[in-house]
């Protein structure tokens, strides 16, 4: 690899707080496909190798992070964070953030059509990337990198799992459009000592979620989780 190139890579590294002892590993990451097909003898190699094995190690890392910081957490709530991390929106947020766009190697067809800032190609570069950086370094260095990657990423996902669900919604809907939810008890099930309560939520007389519990009152927190995440996801 040329000293130009080198000197090219050296200010992403300083962003990413990483620095490759291999750095073909980290221009693979960041080559697309399109550069390939359009450039066979440069001999290079596209990076979704390197984005299937970024995934996988996302979910780990993530998952290690995530048991650490919020030890007090259920598995429900932590699966729901997690999912609301790696969503192709937030990926390619971050990676905008990191400036991957910049440092792409791409097709000149795909770059005519906005490549550099396509939510799917951030996403995914993002993922090659750290697949680069566990195969680099292992994983510790992945593990440090997603750590510095997601830590300011987390707290608000956290604040929904960690207060009362029902005044966040309320306080949610009355932000985004004035409403408040209205919460109705669909079907009880079960014999009086051991019953079961179903509750569904809507917002503008739309059905956002459902949930359930031995009270009418946990039933409806469920409910209250359930339709948080929804409408957070629509909004990212």
């Amino acid at each position: 690899m040329d000293e130009q190139i080198l000197e090219s890579l050296a200010p992403l590294q300083e962003t990413l707080g990483y620095y490759f002892n291999d750095l073909n590993l980290l221009r693979q990451a960041l080559t697309h496909r399109s550069f390939v097909n359009e450039n066979l003898e440069s001999g290079l190699n596209h990076n979704e190798r390197l984005e299937f094995l970024g995934d996988a190690v996302l979910a780990l890392t993530l998952s290690d992070l995530l048991l650490k910081k919020y030890p007090e957490l259920p598995e429900g709530s932590l699966s729901r964070i997690r999912a609301g991390q790696v969503n192709e929106r937030k990926l390619s947020n971050l990676a905008l953030h990191l400036g991957l766009g910049t440092y792409l190697l791409m097709g000149k067809g795909e770059e005519m059509t906005g490549g550099r800032e396509k939510p799917s190609i951030l996403a995914n570069t993002l993922e090659a990337l750290l697949g680069a950086i566990y195969l680099d370094g292992g994983y510790i260095a992945a593990s440090n990198f997603v750590d510095r990657l997601f830590e300011s990423e987390l707290k608000e996902d956290y604040d929904l799992t960690s207060r009362d669900f029902k005044t966040l919604l309320q306080e949610f809907c009355q932000g985004k459009s004035k409403t408040v939810p209205v919460y109705r008890l669909s079907r009880e099930e079960g014999p009086d000592h051991h019953k079961m309560f179903f509750v569904e939520v809507t917002i503008q007389d739309q059905v956002i979620a459902k949930g359930q519990g031995r009270t009418k009152k946990e039933a409806q927190q469920k409910a209250a989780e359930e339709a948080l995440f929804v409408l957070k996801a629509q909004d990212r």
